[in-house]
C-alpha cells in the first residue's frame, strides 16, 4: 500500500494520520521528490480527477479523457497530482476527503 504524500497539504497530512492510527502498514510516498512511480502512472491517469485543475496554467488545453495525456502531464508536472492518493494493487483513491482512503482498507 501506497500513500502520494505531500507533508504541506493539510488534507494529506489527515490521511497520513488516519493510515497511522489504525496501524496500517504502507510506504509514504514523496512525489513531489520523487515523481510519480512507474508502477503507478497507468491506474493514477485513468482516475477521474487526478488533476488539480486549479494549479494549471489557464491557457492549458488538456484533454482529460486522453489517459496518455494525462499521464504525460502528471510524469512532467508531478505537483498537478492531485492529493493524498492511496494505492493498493490495481486500485487507488483520491483521499478528499481523506476519509476516502478508508475505503481501500477492506483490501489490505
Amino acid at each position: 500500500m501506497r500513500l502520494y504524500h505531500n507533508p504541506r497539504c493539510s488534507k494529506s497530512r489527515q490521511a497520513l494520520a488516519l493510515l497511522n492510527e489504525r496501524d496500517i502498514d504502507f510506504e509514504v510516498y514523496l512525489y513531489l521528490k520523487l515523481g510519480i512511480s512507474e508502477d503507478d502512472i497507468d491506474l493514477l491517469s485513468s482516475l477521474d480527477g487526478i488533476i488539480r485543475k486549479n494549479d494549471l496554467e489557464k491557457d492549458s488545453n488538456i484533454d482529460f479523457s486522453d489517459n496518455e495525456e494525462v499521464s504525460k502531464l502528471l510524469k512532467t508536472q508531478p505537483k498537478l497530482l492531485q492529493r493524498p492518493i492511496l494505492v493498493l494493487g490495481d486500485k487507488a483513491v483520491i483521499g478528499r476527503p481523506p476519509e476516502n482512503i478508508l475505503t481501500l482498507l477492506h483490501d489490505a
